[in-house]
């Protein structure tokens, strides 16, 4: 019997609210279109990259595909190997190198041997692509060709302890 009483008292709470509701207002809305936003290219992209003790800093902007690392052309950097690494990220895919057609690239690398600087550089040549990328599928692209490009290694030398000439290695201890 109380959920009759309940269920008259929100029907005509109900009829009460309808009957406010269906009286006849009319506002005049203005109308107006959503503009989409259109995402600004950016003009100037700073990206970091680490590998081992190396850091590499780079910043890129529009330009015609100058890439220079320590405030030289790329193309005069010997071993060949090491070049090919430090260009690995440009030649990846169409896409990439569309993209790198289009940007002037200025890396600075400092610390570490000259493997690990040259594996620095091509981390932050492709953080710099990913960065005047629209969308994710470079990024997509670039860890499915390979991890290192995108997410630095975390790995560091271990710090030297004392009693020792390594970080883990002790002196033999000798008993007679």
């Amino acid at each position: 019997m109380a959920e009759n009483t309940v269920e008259a008292g929100q029907a005509t709470r109900s009829a009460a609210q309808t009957s406010a509701v269906s009286a006849p207002v009319e506002e005049s809305k203005p109308t107006q279109k959503k503009s989409r936003k259109k995402v600004a290219k950016p003009q100037v992209v700073f990206a970091k990259s680490k590998r081992k003790e190396s850091v590499a800093r780079a910043s890129g902007r529009k330009g015609s595909g100058i890439v220079r690392v320590n405030s030289r052309l790329i193309s005069v950097y010997e071993p060949r190997e090491l070049r090919a690494i430090m260009l690995r990220p440009i030649y990846v895919s169409d896409i990439t190198r569309d993209l790198a057609r289009g940007i002037d690239i200025t890396v600075n690398v400092n610390g570490g041997g000259v493997s690990s600087q040259a594996q620095a550089v091509s981390g932050a040549i492709a953080r710099v692509i990913m960065g005047f990328a629209q969308g994710d599928t470079v990024k997509k692209e670039y860890l499915r060709f390979e991890r290192s490009l995108v997410i630095d290694d975390p790995r560091r030398v271990e710090p030297k302890k004392f009693r020792g000439p390594k970080a883990r290695a002790r002196t033999q201890t000798s008993y007679r």
